[in-house]
């Protein structure tokens, strides 16, 4: 199309890199690095190899779930990021990392909210400003939220491409949003959790803690699991941070279009996170969280119920009274 001579081009039905069609006039603005997103994408994809193994061997089902979940989006993410490098106008690709690497690190905050209750359950439920059965019940559907008004976002900012500008900036508030509200939900997760870690500090130095509560403390492979969570929480906190800094500048911003920071701060935010909670899996250094340990915890908590309440009934009958004090079955931790 010309007119007076002057040739107006349009970068919409751009479908590759040409001299009308500048890698420049893209979201991104530049090559995705080859070697980079290469290795994120195999960095997950070895750590689902991993978690899929382990995760079924020790039946630590909704905490490998979650994870899987996870790093599957992580690796489509980073393959689409890998295909924009040969193609950065390639539609599919940068479609298919916006939604998954946006939303990959909400489905991994999962398994983190997780591990808490089991390890108040372990040392002491009563040091927990809540009960431990609600941490799981308040925090994940808290972070589901987190995850739908972050998928609206990256549908709309998907089905935007590059050229739908408001429809762009609508995606980008609802991403803000969600990833803002994901940030609230990892602080009070964190500050519930060192509140309680404070509380357990004291009591484990006091000579009121059980030999059992100190053995756990003490043991090495939990320390290397509790650590391992702590490195998880603080990678993928970061990560949102980054995240809000970025949208918050629009599509094409400086932050956005500066690749290097994306590759530390997503990238490696949530790899080394993922890694961690890969290889110190509570199934081989916590097995209070496999669905072996609940059922033998069930087992016993059902004896101790039987047992308590043919005494309860002896007594009761010694007393004068004829129906003894029926006792509940002590609730499951899982």
């Amino acid at each position: 199309m010309s007119t007076n001579g002057t040739h107006k081009f349009s970068t919409k039905d751009c479908t590759d890199v040409s001299l009308y069609c500048p890698v420049a006039a893209t979201v991104l603005g530049y090559y995705p690095n080859l070697g980079a997103n290469a290795f994120l994408a195999a960095g997950f994809g070895i750590c689902l190899i991993g978690l899929i193994g382990v995760g079924g061997w020790k039946k630590t089902w909704g905490y490998s779930a979650a994870l899987v979940a996870g790093c599957i989006l992580e690796l489509a993410g980073y393959i689409g990021r890998v295909q924009l490098h040969f193609n950065p106008y390639n539609k599919n690709a940068f479609q298919t990392q916006i939604c998954a690497i946006i939303l990959a690190p909400t489905l991994i905050c999962i398994s983190i909210y997780l591990t808490l209750k089991h390890v108040v359950l372990s040392l002491n439920p009563s040091l927990s400003r809540i009960r431990p059965r609600l941490y799981p019940i308040i925090f994940v559907p808290a972070d589901v939220s987190c995850l739908v008004l972050q998928a609206i976002g990256g549908a709309l900012a998907a089905s935007a491409g590059s050229e739908n500008a408001k429809l762009l900036l609508a995606g980008d508030r609802v991403i803000i949003v969600g990833i803002a509200f994901q940030v609230v939900v990892l602080l009070v997760f964190g500050l519930l959790s060192a509140d309680y870690f404070r509380r357990a500090g004291r009591w484990l130095r006091s000579g009121d803690a059980s030999p059992e509560a100190r053995g756990l403390w003490a043991d090495k492979k939990f320390r290397l699991f509790f650590y391992a969570v702590l490195g998880a929480y603080c990678g993928i906190f970061i990560r949102c941070i980054y995240r809000i800094a970025e949208m918050s500048g629009g599509w094409g911003s400086t932050i956005m279009r500066d690749e290097p920071s994306f590759i530390v701060l997503e990238g490696f935010c949530v790899l080394i996170p993922v890694a961690l909670l890969t290889a110190f899996q509570p199934g081989l250094l916590f097995p209070a969280m496999t669905a072996r340990e609940s059922q033998r915890f069930r087992r016993k908590s059902k004896r101790v119920g039987e047992k308590s309440g043919v005494e309860s009934g002896e007594a009761g009958i010694k007393s004068g009274d004829e129906t003894p004090e029926k006792v509940t079955e002590p609730t499951s931790v899982y």
